[in-house]
């Protein structure tokens, strides 16, 4: 038997568009809303399988409601859909123990996928954001470096020789090749010059 489904988004052609499809392929939709008041209440009346949101909505988020489905104890697990490929968004999301995480532009290639997937207990989050989130996460090694090592490492990433990196910091040439050493272990570089150079041009924007 297909899941109960209650879906809600604020752009009438995208949620005509999903509840179409999701009609179309035999899914038993319960109910729509165009705003995050309208669709708590339904899912408060109907408590449905699943929840399918918009995550920017009017009066509430689709990440509010998966707060508040979660302080009221619902069963309904909850599928987020956006354009919103954000670290911040996603991690939010994940807190909230939201079992689906789909970008608008795939929506209706992946929903089926991600639907499945949810029944079964396993979240779903679009590879294509969990790929943009990858390349755009700091790699957790940063978090390891002193504020010292993090000044050198701006410093390597802004072509700095060693020599002109001792001179700027008032530091010995030895001083430097030691913090230069604790960065390469710090971030697991093997020992070439310009991996060191080419890690910090690559993450100098989160320095």
């Amino acid at each position: 038997m297909n899941p109960s489904l209650i879906i809600a988004d604020d752009h009438p052609l995208v949620l005509k568009g999903l509840k179409d499809f999701l009609n179309e392929n035999s899914y038993n939709v319960l109910a729509s809303a165009k705003n995050g008041k309208e669709a708590l209440t339904l899912i408060k009346a109907h408590v449905p399988d699943i929840a399918i949101l918009d995550i920017q909505m009017p009066f509430y988020t689709g990440l509010e409601i998966a707060q508040k489905c979660n302080e009221a104890k619902l069963a309904t697990k909850i599928i987020l859909i956006t354009f919103e490929k954000d670290e911040k968004i996603y991690d939010e999301a994940k807190n909230l123990g939201v079992y689906g995480y789909v970008l608008k532009e795939f929506a209706l290639d992946e929903i089926e996928a991600c639907i499945a997937s949810v029944i079964n207990g396993k979240p779903y989050f679009s590879p294509e954001l969990i790929n943009y989130i990858e390349v755009n996460r700091a790699p957790e090694g940063l978090k390891k470096l002193s504020k010292t090592e993090i000044t050198v490492f701006k410093l390597i990433g802004a072509n700095k020789s060693t020599p002109e990196i001792a001179e700027t910091l008032n530091i010995s040439v030895r001083t430097v090749e030691k913090h230069k050493n604790n960065i390469r272990r710090k971030l697991a570089l093997d020992s070439k010059s310009t991996s060191l150079y080419l890690s910090a041009k690559e993450n100098i924007k989160f320095l």
